[in-house]
Parts: structure tokens; sequence; C-alpha cells
């Protein structure tokens, strides 16, 4: 009777994993869903008839806020310029210049009806004008909101946090100030990206800047402060969302920053462990597969990969030239990803560069076995991977999505067309893709 207890709730566990997509790239950040996805869609008439398209719901304003899931609901974020279209500037290409984006913005929180794509409510969080500037390829509403099945928080940096139920009642919201997030010229700014993280009814945030940077635990019922961490010195900018790592006997929170990346305890905010970091654009988020942690980022000449121990402790920076230490099972120095968030599938992990260029490593020893461009080389790739039934998905900035077979080999199993930007993480539910494109939600299925 006990194993049979064990099985049913074993199954219970991955149905609802095939169901809910909570945060960004969905259950612990992995970027895996059960089941199996479609394989061939057109959403684009100039490439021939549409097809697989279940639905496509237009999204006033610009933002990059990926889907995410609850049962029948689909949440997703959004700002809408009163001055009309905001521009958006994609590509690959050098200048950090910000964006002519200073009119007066609306910040709204969407909930869709998954199944149909209509509208169930909207509530406006902030109006006013941005309290801080954007980079060209950004918007003003970067970041993805998250859920617990209780509730929904949406962070919109400067503009706050804010807490509703799913029915889009507002339960509280917060003021957390102006934030100057730049890389090191004094000049820029480029705003916020990093998405705020829901475990065990705590609210995670990821706070850095040039000046005060610091991580924070919330209280997920009524946004009441559990504790803050300053930041000064160990990051000084970061666009990456923080990860919650429940491995070698204890939880922890790991971040991607620059100078170095970081694990805090859960319960106390104390520092566990430390690694000089390389890329000083960090963007992409920690993610822990096969007992190991694995972060990397890119810019400024270096772009590693690492696969951290969770139960690492104190510095474990890696000496010059050194691929491993007590703290790092592996590292790459020269082959991690700008952009996207690597993802673990399987034995093994896809990491891919800003223009297409896709690595498939062991995960475990960080063997390579093949490098692959995606797509001509011209066009830029933001969206991270997703996979699911053997197969991974990599969209490009122009909205081309790439499928191939998951495996130690390169196969290319179909190349679809949104025929609009993409730049946000899809979702999985159901054996359906949900990709947020520039101007639409779009649900994919066959």
């Amino acid at each position: 009777m006990n194993q049979i207890l064990a099985t049913l709730f074993l199954l219970w566990l991955a149905d609802a994993a095939s169901i809910h997509w909570p945060s960004f790239r969905g259950p612990e950040a992995s970027g895996i869903a059960q089941g199996t996805l479609p394989l061939s869609w057109n959403a684009d008439a100039a490439e021939g008839p549409v097809r697989n398209i279940r639905w496509k719901t237009p999204i006033p304003g610009l933002s990059h806020s990926s889907p995410v899931i609850w049962g029948d609901k689909l949440f997703v974020a959004t700002a809408i310029s009163s001055s009309g279209a905001a521009p958006l500037k994609i590509g690959l290409y050098g200048s950090g210049d910000p964006a002519n984006d200073d009119a007066e913005q609306s910040w709204v929180v969407y909930c869709l009806d998954k199944r149909t794509g209509r509208i169930v409510w909207e509530r406006l969080a902030h109006k006013g004008a941005p309290r801080s500037r954007r980079h060209t390829k950004a918007t003003h509403s970067n970041t993805t909101v998250a859920t617990d099945g209780k509730r929904i928080v949406a962070f919109f940096g400067s503009e706050g946090v804010y807490g509703y139920d799913l029915e889009g009642k507002l339960l509280w919201r917060k003021d957390l100030g102006t934030f100057d997030i730049g890389p090191r010229r004094d000049d820029l700014q480029w705003g916020n990206a990093s998405s705020p993280v829901l475990f065990e009814d705590k609210l995670i945030l990821q706070c850095d800047q040039k000046k005060g940077s610091f991580l924070a635990v919330f209280s997920a019922a009524d946004g009441r402060e559990i504790w803050r961490l300053g930041r000064d010195g160990v990051s000084n900018h970061s666009w990456a969302t923080p990860a919650v790592v429940a491995g070698a006997g204890r939880a922890q929170i790991v971040c991607n920053g620059w100078p170095y990346i970081a694990g805090y305890d859960l319960d106390s905010g104390k520092e566990l462990w430390r690694l000089k970091s390389g890329g000083d654009i960090p963007v992409p988020t920690p993610v822990y597969a096969l007992g190991l942690i694995y972060v990397t980022n890119a810019h400024g000449g270096q772009a590693p990969l690492y696969a951290i121990r969770p139960e690492a402790s104190g510095d474990i920076s890696l000496e010059q030239g050194a691929r491993s230490n007590a703290g790092v099972v592996w590292g790459e120095p020269r082959n991690g990803a700008y952009m996207q968030t690597p993802l673990v599938y399987g034995d093994l992990l896809y990491s891919c560069s800003d223009r297409g260029v896709l690595k498939v490593y062991n995960a475990r020893s960080g063997e390579i076995y093949y490098t692959q461009r995606l797509g001509s080389g011209t066009t830029g790739c933001s969206s991270s991977p997703v996979a699911a039934g053997g197969r991974v998905y990599f969209a490009s900035e122009e909205g081309e999505v790439y499928v191939i077979k998951a495996g130690q080999k390169y196969e290319l199993l179909a190349v679809n067309h949104f025929g609009e930007i993409t730049m946000a993480t899809p979702a999985i539910s159901e054996n359906v893709l949900f990709y947020r494109t520039r101007a639409h939600v779009v649900a994919v299925a066959e």
C-alpha cells in the first residue's frame, strides 16, 4: 500500500509540473517540462499558411516579461508608454546608450485564460515618468512575475514591487527606492531585469546597482522585510535572477553578479561562498541540476561557465589556469553565455551565446560534445532555451525558433517563425508552448 501511495504521489507531482509554470524558466528555473511539445508551426503569414497556433492575444506596451502559468491562468506584465510605440533596438551591436523612452508609463499586470487567450483581468500597478532609464534593447518592464498559486508578485525595479492574489486583488506594495543600474560607466543606466523568486512563502529580490546593492528576503504574504544584506563590492551590477538551491543539507540563494558569484544562507543571509566572476555583464540565472550549481556570464573579454558544489564554502575562486578546486567541479573559461540561461537536460548542458553559437557539454564533467551555430549568425539570441519530449527550443530575436533533438550530436528538427521580435523566454503547460513576442502572447499547440 505504501508503495502504491508513493507512486500515486510521484504521478501527481509530475502532473502538477506539467500544468504550472510559476516563474522565469518554470519550476526551479529548469526550463524543462513533462510531455511532448509541437515540433512545427508557423505564425508568420509571409512564410506560408498559419498553422498550429491555438490563439494569439495582443498585449499593449513593450516588455520582455515572460509568461508564467498557474492552472488555467497565464500572467504577464508590460509597460505602456503615453507617447505611443516605445523604441526597441535588437540585434548585435555594442552601443550601451540609454533608450529615448522617458515619457509617462503605465506598468500593468495581465491575467489571461490559458486555454483561450481571453484577457481575464488587468491591473495598473503604477503610472508615472520612469525613475531610471533603460537600455535600447531593454524595456521598462523586463522582469517576469512569479506565482506560488497563492499570490502573484510583480517587481518593476524603481517603480516598486506589488503582491496580488490570483483574482487581481492588490495585497501589498513596496517602494524600494530608485535604482541606478548600469555597467561601470557612471553615465549609463540600463534598467532592472532581475525577476522575483518565490520559495516557501518567501520573496527573494536581488537588487544590484552601482552603489547600494542588496539581496533581500520578504514575506510573500504581506511584503514584510525579513532580512536585507548589502552586496557592495560583491556585485556592483547584475541583471540576473537569483536561484534558490536546496541541496547538500541546506537552502541557499545563489546570485550571479560581478565581480563575484556568491551563495547565501536562505534563513539568515550569511554569505556561504563566493567565486570570482569573469564576464562583467552578468545576466543568466544560476541553474541547479544533477547535484551541481551551474553559472555562466560574459562580456569584457571573458565568458566563463562553472559547475559549483552546493556545499562549497569560503572563497572558491579558481587560480590562474585552473579548471577546478574544492568548490568548483569544473570550469570552462571562454565558453559561457551572455544573455541566455543555460539548460541542463538529461546529462547534457546546453549553452548558447547571444550570437547563436550553441555548445553542448557533459554536465557532470565539462567535456564538450559539439559546437554549432543556429541560424545565420547575423541576428541576436536573447530568449533562454526550454525543453520537453526529447527536444530543445531556441528562439532568435527576430522570431525564428530552432528545434533540435536532445543528444550528444547536433540534429536540427525544425525552424519555425513568429514574424515578430521574440526576446522573452517561453512558458510550457500541458503540451502547449506560450511565447511572448513584441506585441502578443501566442499559444503554440498541435
